[in-house]
């Protein structure tokens, strides 16, 4: 019997009706206990097998474009009341505007998109199952089809049971052909109904009619409706319309990718997103070339729009900020927003349709920027922790511990998988925050695991393995429950997925090698390389030391890619509270440092991975190797009249010896062997006697090491215990070494005594790294955890364990992060009397180059 106003249902009176069908009716209600305003679905009987299954459905999601559910009751249903007006109404017949009808579909897609991955198929999507609101569209209905009173002609409803084989579910109009056909419908079912929706927004009509059942079924299984404009949208309905299911899109979010891409034009000439009043504007020399940018991609959307489809593209170039460059970006995943940083050391966002960067307080020092999956949050590395931060502005939050992050990537079940230091496996941690586990463990001879990216099923993902002269380097594909690897790829390269495009049903794996970025179809149902590789753009830099390549995708098909972060350093002294005292040569891409005795050279590493010299004084840079082996990490012989480096030239990572005037051959001083894939050299007694270097152990992680320069050479281990120690640098007497360790569970600086004796002081609270000694042995300098360079008063004395004294450290300054984000990271060097510094900052003198975006990058390529 039909419920009345002031009637109650358990906590609920019954406000107004609101309709009725063959199952039951609907009512607007209100909940006593919250008071707040619900609509409740009263089924005629008791609670039915069908309202369980609508009740399960609709208990799983929970997304901003889907009715919620409330409560349950013995037979009805509470759910969200929606204050909205059909899609379709028959109050206002004819077309809705094409960028609204874009934005509802695409809305519409997404929700689909959140209820195919819990399974759930609605199988009865029309305009009646979806309200308009202010807040965009809302879907109804999901797993219901109305009981039908007569014969189902046009838009009735028909079922004749819900999940049995061999049995019709669904509203004619709108219902694809396998349903026709009593098949067992999925999600492509919904995206043949979803084309019929579309068809009707952008043209006012139905996608197919008929006078009778028997011409409606016809016209749904034989024909196609008269094309519409623009082409790029003809296409996506098409594709939605096709009579087989495996020629439709074959997922919610290929389409909505598609729609997304159908809607560029729109978007880029919208006005800009919306801005948090705490970001600081972007120069206006750079807000000019976005006003000329936009003009450009708006003319090139025009001839998107009128090209034939094998050339629907869309490129077009985004400057850097004036006077920097883009160092790490990546696109979001909804291709939107432009996450980078500059060269002042923040992270910056821009979106594509607006004209202004805008730089994200309290993100100093960020490096390896990543996206949550909705496009929400930023995830980055600074000051030893990995941290996230709303793109909508707010204060940075701490995930956990990563001393030297190389690279995130975040799943949708909110799991963030990242690489915390230069010589590690990946480890996986929740992005709410908690403590990391280890997902992968290197072997020995690798470097660390980087540059992780989910596959679309958030369980596996690709990653790089870095680097270690052998076989094993490359690109590789991975599980979070820790099956073993497998080796894509030889390139040393980060990678990511491509879903299918407009070039067909086949993904691609993207990664760089040389200087171009390649793609290659990849089989994502058995995790492997599936074609030909081929080309997609050329002069594609590096936008960190080794392997990670200056590209981003988004999943709508968004591509950026660009020179990398490489840019001239400008070197200059400050005092000891950062205030300039003259530059340091030249600009140049002067790589991890080291100043030379005479403080008037350094050695430094090009990042072509070749070894240079620059004299300050002549302004002159000298070039120490020439081969194609990777030559990393150079040191100055205490006289200064040599350099020592660490080579893969034969093979295997050692270290070899060279005059640092470029005269002679080079020589191989010390064999590391395999463990020196992530070992090199770390200092050089000022008495000439002993060489101190790193090297990894399978048991015991990175060990310190001595090779005497006397006798018969053979090198031994310093400290070789189950921690990690690093940075080992000798005192001026030699007779102490500062190094940095993680036995503490983070990075901090300790002395030792040289030789060991026991004696074991802790330096640094609160982490510590780059230890550097005054020349007359009474401070000891360290960066801690925040760049903040430290200064801590010591007295050496004599060996013993009385004889050494550490003091409270003190803050000098502030430093920009290291021109090279990576192990060993080198981010300044000090003056023998500890009354310079010398700091590496971007030259000020010039803008880096800009990056290319391209829209649809796959409309080029062949099926």
């Amino acid at each position: 019997m039909p419920l009345s106003a002031g009637d109650r249902l358990g906590p609920y009176e019954i406000l107004a009706p609101i309709g009725a069908g063959g199952m039951g009716e609907v009512y607007k209600a209100r909940d006593t206990r919250l008071d707040r305003t619900v609509a409740i679905k009263v089924s005629k009987e008791q609670f039915s097998q069908r309202f369980e299954q609508e009740a399960r459905a609709i208990a799983t999601l929970n997304h901003p474009h889907i009715c919620t559910l409330y409560d349950v009751g013995p037979n009805y249903l509470v759910m969200e009341y929606i204050d909205g007006q059909p899609l379709l109404s028959e109050n206002k017949p004819g077309p809705l505007p094409l960028v609204e009808a874009l934005r509802l579909a695409t809305q519409i897609a997404d929700a689909l998109d959140a209820a195919h991955r819990k399974g759930v198929t609605h199988r009865d999507l029309k305009p009646g199952n979806i309200l308009v609101t202010k807040a965009g569209v809302k879907l109804l209905d999901f797993g219901l089809a109305r009981l039908a009173h007569k014969a189902p002609v046009d838009g009735d409803t028909v079922t004749m049971a819900m999940t049995n084989p061999g049995t019709i579910l669904g509203t004619f109009q709108y219902m694809a052909p396998e349903q026709l056909e009593a098949k067992e419908a999925d999600a492509r079912t919904d995206l043949f109904a979803f084309g019929a929706v579309l068809y009707e927004m952008v043209t006012g009509r139905k996608a197919f009619e008929g006078s009778s059942q028997a011409s409606l079924i016809t016209a749904i299984m034989t024909s196609q409706p008269p094309p519409i404009t623009p082409a790029a949208l003809d296409r996506v309905v098409r594709t939605c319309l096709a009579k087989d299911p495996e020629d439709r899109w074959q997922s919610a979010r290929d389409l909505k990718h598609a729609l997304e891409l159908a809607s560029v034009g729109p978007a880029i000439l919208s006005p800009a997103m919306p801005s948090p009043a705490t970001r600081s504007p972007a120069p206006l020399g750079w807000i000019a070339a976005a006003v000329l940018l936009v003009a450009v991609a708006a003319l090139a959307f025009v001839h998107l729009r009128e090209a034939p489809p094998e050339q629907r593209s869309v490129r077009f170039q985004i400057p850097p900020p004036e006077k920097s460059t883009l160092q790490f970006f990546r696109l979001s995943p909804d291709g939107r927003l432009l996450a980078f940083t500059a060269g002042d050391g923040r992270l910056w966002l821009r979106a594509l349709d607006s004209l202004q960067a805008e730089g994200l307080p309290g993100t100093e020092g960020a490096t390896y920027p990543f996206w949550s999956p909705d496009s929400a949050f930023v995830g980055f590395f600074a000051q030893g922790k990995l941290k996230k931060i709303a793109a909508s502005g707010g204060p940075p939050q701490i995930v956990c511990d990563a001393p030297n992050g190389a690279g995130g990537a975040w799943n949708r079940d909110g799991i963030i998988l990242f690489t915390p230091t230069f010589t590690s496996g990946l480890f996986r941690v929740p992005a709410a925050g908690g403590l990391p586990v280890q997902v992968t463990a290197k072997s020995i001879s690798a470097v660390s695991h980087r540059y992780p990216e989910f596959l679309p099923d958030g369980r596996h993902l690709v990653y790089t393995v870095l680097y270690s002269g052998t076989e094993e380097s490359g690109i590789y594909v991975g599980s979070l429950d820790g099956k073993p690897p497998v080796r894509l790829l030889p390139d040393v390269s980060n990678a990511v997925y491509a879903p299918p495009g407009t070039a067909g049903r086949s993904g691609h794996l993207l990664f760089r090698r040389g200087d171009t970025l390649m793609a290659q179809p990849f089989d994502l149902a058995r995790l492997r390389m599936s074609g030909d590789l081929f080309p997609v753009a050329e002069r594609v830099g590096i936008s960190a030391y080794v392997g990670l390549g200056a590209f981003s995708l988004s999943e709508n098909g968004t591509l950026a890619y660009g020179a990398g972060g490489s840019t001239a350093i400008q070197l200059g002294w400050t005092d000891r509270t950062g205030k300039p005292m003259g530059l340091f040569g030249p600009p140049g891409p002067y790589n991890r440092f080291r100043l030379a005795p005479d403080e008037k050279r350094i050695a430094f590493e090009y990042p072509s991975l070749d070894i240079g010299v620059l004299d300050s004084v002549r302004s002159v840079t000298s070039r120490l190797t020439f081969d194609p082996a990777v030559d990393t990490v150079p040191m100055w012989s205490p006289d200064g009249l040599r350099v020592l480096w660490r080579s893969n030239r034969n093979g295997l990572f050692d270290l070899y010896i060279k005059s640092a005037n470029g005269t002679g051959q080079e020589e191989l001083l010390i064999k590391m062997g395999a463990g020196g894939s992530a070992g090199w050299g770390t200092d050089w007694s000022r008495d000439g006697r002993f060489i101190l270097y790193e090297m990894p152990d399978a048991k015991t992680g990175q060990d310190l090491w001595i090779a005497p320069q006397f006798g018969d050479r053979k090198p031994f281990p310093y400290l070789q215990t189950q921690f990690d120690e690093q940075e080992g640098r000798f005192s001026p007497d030699g007779k102490w070494v500062a190094y940095v360790s993680n036995e503490s569970g983070r990075d901090e600086i300790y002395v030792q005594a040289f030789p060991p004796s026991g004696a074991k002081f802790q330096v640094s609270s609160g982490g510590g790294s780059e230890p550097q000694w005054r020349m007359d042995g009474t401070e000891l300098f360290y960066l801690a955890a925040d760049q903040m360079l430290m200064a801590v008063p010591v007295k050496l004395g004599r060996s013993g364990s009385e004889s050494f004294q550490v003091y409270v450290p003190k803050p000098l300054m502030a430093l920009p992060p290291a021109a090279v984000p990576t192990a060993p990271a080198r981010s300044y060097a000090v003056s023998n009397d500890g009354q310079r510094f010398l700091i590496p900052n971007v030259a000020g003198g010039g803008t880096g180059p800009p990056l290319t975006v391209v829209l649809n990058w796959q409309a080029g390529l062949k099926r």
